[in-house]
């Protein structure tokens, strides 16, 4: 059976293979570990594709790796490779099973589930899941459908009963290929494999290349697990939120936030109040030194620009290399247009470990039921509480990471386990960037607590909310104004042990979602 874990897909174009020679590059990705090729070559003639489809046979039959190629079943046949990829709009499978016989590998492309229930039915070799992302090398993609896409076909397979193996393509490479494999994993079924072009043929050193992205979908993503650790009691749970808080004014972590111009004073008081030590960094390119001295990056759409979302991708990128958490919060992500896209562009380009936002901004998240928003604020709700729960469950377990609703009722999931939360007070909803500074102070306990990302967000928003509580309850607070150094001292005073007993005031329930 044929071993689909790193799949190369051939390019010839000058704009990725340059001035190598294609045979060259082929036999180093194979010293390098790819393990199944794909000749593809859709703008030279059928006397030059046999030519180059033989001498690049000879090669893979050397290392005893099969050759496919793409579309032309006429050119497989001429050089007996070992079978063929084709697409939706190619020739239809039953006949290229016909031509090809029953031993000769056929793959199939498949962008829905339909297709890919399809293909397995009409008894395709594998299938070949994508686009997951947009990529220079096919500019006729009909979809694209990210990480969840890729896990709907997965399951669907499964549901099915469908054991046919699966690679995923497009745009992949040593920056993300465990994330999708991570993210795109269902229950029952997993990728088989990804597929490569541009990381292998675009680089100067191949056979390297090929190694890397070897060792990278051979080994497990440990650093993305929101459950390494996982505390399924809930009162075990709340037993150790003081010893976390402890342990973040011990350490002092560096909170390197990429926050809207209108709330970073606020949310660099509130860092410095728990503990933390902030730093407000737009810049993108400051991204890869922070990421070392740091413990924690926010990324907040506050005031999102094209600018803004390279800086976000470099930073994203930065922290995602080394493990660093990461935490997103789509502020006014249901509102305009570019607000949506600049939500799949960042969930493409990076893995986060909590997602938080208002119902309206966990919708456009989802891309699912979208309520328009009028600005960053949440308009009403048509969800009851159950539904709410869900919705942060299934974002959760689609994003395989921590996501947390906030509202009268907070929701908080990572898939498995749910909690809600009723603790806050209404003076939080009068002030500018209460939200904002809430991410800022979960980023801040993920830094610490990084074996259960879902205890590590529950105890910051603990800290938060209760804190917001006791400050409004103060004598001398008698609105928004006075409300917020009230907060802030009383942010200090739980940080510096010198408020006890506040987490008794913790309003916290699981919430069955079955």
């Amino acid at each position: 059976m044929a071993d689909y874990s790193l799949y190369l897909v051939t390019d010839s174009t000058p704009t990725i293979l340059g001035d190598k020679d294609l045979a060259h590059v082929v036999e180093e990705a194979l010293k390098g570990g790819v393990t199944i090729v794909q000749y593809r070559d859709k703008k030279i003639e059928t006397a030059d594709l046999v030519r180059i489809a033989k001498k690049l046979h000879v090669i893979t039959r050397k290392y005893s790796v099969p050759l496919l190629i793409n579309d032309r079943i006429d050119v497989a046949l001429a050089v007996q490779a070992e079978g063929v990829h084709i697409g939706q709009e190619d020739m239809d499978l039953t006949t290229a099973r016909k031509l090809l016989g029953s031993e000769a590998i056929i793959g199939v492309t498949a962008s829905s589930t339909s297709e890919a229930l399809n293909a397995a039915d009409g008894g395709a070799s594998y299938i070949g899941i994508g686009t997951v992302y947009a990529t220079p090398t096919k500019t006729d993609t009909k979809s694209i459908i990210g990480t969840a896409g890729v896990r709907n076909i997965l399951q669907a397979l499964a549901g099915a009963r469908y054991s046919i193996p699966t690679v995923a393509i497009g745009s992949l490479n040593l920056s993300n290929v465990q994330r999708v494999l991570y993210q795109s994993a269902s229950p029952h079924k997993s990728l088989s494999g990804v597929a490569v072009v541009s990381a292998i043929m675009a680089s100067a050193d191949p056979r390297a290349a090929a190694s890397e992205l070897r060792q990278a979908v051979s080994s497990a993503p440990t650093t993305l697990s929101p459950n390494a650790l996982k505390n399924t009691d809930l009162e075990n749970i709340l037993k150790q939120v003081p010893g976390i808080i402890r342990r973040l004014t011990e350490a002092s972590p560096l909170c390197h936030n990429m926050t809207n111009l209108v709330v970073q004073n606020f949310a660099a008081n509130v860092a410095i109040c728990i503990g933390a030590s902030p730093i407000m960094s737009n810049n993108g390119q400051e991204a890869k030194d922070l990421a070392k001295l740091g413990d924690a990056l926010v990324i907040n759409m506050g005031t999102v620009t094209p600018e803004g979302l390279a800086n976000y991708i470099q930073a994203i990128n930065a922290y995602n290399e080394i493990g660093g958490p990461v935490l997103f919060d789509p502020v006014g992500g249901g509102a305009t247009g570019p607000r949506r896209n600049a939500i799949k562009t960042l969930l493409s380009a990076g893995y986060f470990d909590v997602i938080k936002g208002n119902e309206n901004e966990i919708l456009a998240v989802l891309g699912e039921g979208l309520v328009q928003q009028k600005g960053v604020d949440s308009s009403g709700s048509t969800s009851n509480t159950a539904a709410k729960a869900k919705t942060v469950q299934r974002l959760a377990q689609r994003e395989r990471n921590v996501v947390l609703m906030t509202g009268e009722t907070d929701l908080l999931s990572d898939g498995d386990r749910t909690y809600a939360i009723q603790n806050g007070d209404l003076l939080l909803g009068s002030i500018t960037g209460s939200g904002c500074t809430l991410g800022t102070t979960i980023a801040s306990f993920l830094a610490v607590e990084r074996g259960d990302k879902l205890l590590a967000a529950l105890a910051a928003i603990l800290m938060f909310e209760i804190a917001a509580e006791l400050a409004s309850q103060r004598p001398e607070v008698r609105g928004p104004g006075t409300f917020v150094p009230a907060f802030l001292d009383k942010l200090y005073a739980i940080a510096k042990e010198e408020t006890t007993g506040w987490l008794s005031k913790a309003k916290v329930k699981e919430i069955d979602t079955s």
